[in-house]
């Protein structure tokens, strides 16, 4: 039987890359999401579905972030912003 890949050998530029093209992709379902009329029946069913669609976009990209390491160098102060 097959199982799943598990392991997964991607540089910081190709998370950078997917992080990117999930951030596009929810500009474009905004976009869509206003385009869209509330009134029409056939319209909340495709809002539901882009919202939906986003939902799912911004919870990738936070378990992107939670996954990351962010170091701080030791040796010299640190300047956050």
């Amino acid at each position: 039987m097959q199982s799943y890949n598990r392991t997964f050998e991607l540089t910081i530029e190709d998370v950078d890359l997917i992080e990117e093209a999930l951030r596009a992709r929810g500009r474009e379902l905004c976009k869509m999401r206003r385009a869209l009329s509330d009134e029409d029946l056939a319209g909340i069913e495709a809002i539901r579905v882009i919202e939906q669609d986003q939902r799912n976009g911004e919870e990738l990209l936070g378990r992107l972030h939670d996954q990351k390491i962010f170091y701080r160098p030791k040796t010299s102060t640190y300047v956050g912003g």
